[in-house]
């Protein structure tokens, strides 16, 4: 289930003025190219300038960071790669740092400090995980496995760093929210 386009929405419905926006991409990752068209059509659709900024180490950050301070972006939507995952606290402390309001994929990237977080359930993964390897281990063979998704999406808002950047909720976020940390 690809949750970007969805992130940038919801990135949007927080901050209808913001008419340029980011994204940050792994350039290396074989995924690369479907985000950035992903994210660049629904860009599109709801009237957003976005530019696309690469990150494939840690170094690439800060600069990332300048670019995005420099083009005046509104937002920024992380798109979901392990290493951004891996990186999470690292990624909320540059948000917060430059003040950018940012999305992500996980919840532990709003309980560091970043500002939403829209993406699947990590105990419905794991859970998911945990039963093909229960079928694996009474003999299944895993290509007879169907493959599955997680089918559970959760909301996540960080009200505090909402008020740091001076951004009002609207209701019907909060109201949407799976969980708001105060």
């Amino acid at each position: 289930m690809e949750l970007l386009p969805k992130r940038l929405e919801l990135l949007h419905e927080l901050l209808p003025g913001a008419t340029v926006v980011a994204a940050l991409i792994n350039p290396t990752t074989t995924a690369a190219e479907t985000q950035s068209n992903d994210l660049q059509a629904s860009a599109r659709s709801l009237g957003l300038d976005l530019h696309l900024l690469s990150a494939a180490a840690e170094r690439d950050f800060e600069a990332a960071f300048a670019k995005l301070v420099q083009l005046r972006a509104g937002g920024l939507v992380i798109s979901n790669d392990p290493f951004f995952i891996s990186r999470s606290d690292q990624l909320a402390a540059l948000a917060l740092r430059h003040a950018v309001p940012t999305v992500f994929e996980f919840r532990a990237f709003v309980t560091a400090g970043g500002l939403m977080s829209y993406g699947s359930n990590l105990s419905e993964l794991y859970r998911l995980a945990g039963v093909y390897t229960g079928r694996i281990l009474k003999g299944e063979k895993p290509t007879d496995l169907p493959v599955q998704q997680s089918t559970k999406v959760e909301l996540i808002l960080n009200h505090k760093t909402a008020k740091t950047f001076g951004i009002t909720v609207p209701i019907s976020l909060l109201g949407r929210a799976d969980e708001v940390i105060e």
